[in-house]
């Protein structure tokens, strides 16, 4: 079979990669005369890494995590000792496989949202996992619209859900069903990451009706790890590194 004609066979079998380098690693085999069963574990491997690349690739576009929230750029002094020694725990995914719950707590500014973030890029990058990151409201309004189940089953295929600022949904009791309903689903099937400024005790300003919020909460806590970020606001703290800059500059 002609080079042309296995490069064609490889395409119909959707094997992409294995037929855009065949010809340029059939050169390299022969120049270090290499055998058929190296020179297949090669174009087997490329195909594989290909393939996990554009996973990852396509799985980060699709994800909607905010550019520039990752790992990376995440300040561990601004985040609690406790959470800190929690974080290689959580970079495994096992919380995933477990289908449980991540809750993380603290006034505005406290990094939750950053923090939540990078580990869910994280578990793109690392375990290849399904993440939707979406504002809470965002997502309320989206299955409002959708007026049925369709959307939450396009939503099942994401392992992780992270709900930003549960807080700052409208206290309409539409919006409270439809999101109580959304957290129903998943229970102990599919993980949710939520952050909030609100303590469980004013929940009721989410939900409104006592018993659903009894209800909501005793779904997310029954898998759940709780993060506490507490501590001074991560813009105060620039806004005193600011001034503290200012003041110490020469007078002109």
């Amino acid at each position: 079979m002609s080079h042309d004609a296995l490069a064609l066979a490889f395409r119909s079998f959707r094997l992409p990669t294995m037929a855009a380098i065949w010809e340029p690693s059939v050169e390299r085999a022969e120049g270090e005369n290499w055998g058929y069963r190296r020179l297949l574990q090669h174009l087997c491997e490329c195909e594989a890494q290909d393939r996990r690349e554009r996973r990852v690739s396509r799985l980060l576009k699709e994800s909607g995590l905010p550019d520039g929230k990752s790992l990376g750029n995440l300040d561990e002094n601004i985040v609690p000792t406790k959470i800190r020694r929690l974080l290689p725990s959580l970079l495994e995914g096992g919380f995933v496989d477990r289908a449980e719950n991540i809750l993380a707590f603290g006034l505005p500014g406290r990094g939750k949202s950053h923090f939540l973030a990078a580990v869910a890029r994280e578990l793109i990058l690392r375990h290849r996992y399904p993440v939707l990151f979406t504002s809470t409201f965002k997502l309320v309004q989206q299955l409002l619209v959708a007026k049925n189940n369709l959307r939450l089953k396009r939503l099942d295929r994401y392992l992780v859900v992270v709900l930003d600022d549960i807080g700052y949904v409208q206290q309409d009791r539409e919006e409270m069903e439809v999101l109580f309903t959304f957290l129903a689903e998943r229970y102990e099937r599919r993980s949710v990451m939520v952050s909030t400024n609100l303590v469980f005790s004013k929940w009721d300003q989410i939900f409104k009706d006592p018993m659903t919020t009894m209800a909501a909460i005793d779904r997310l806590v029954h898998h759940a790890i709780i993060l506490e970020f507490t501590g001074e606001s991560i813009r105060e703290q620039k806004a005193k590194a600011k001034d503290k800059g200012g003041q110490d500059e020469p007078p002109k």
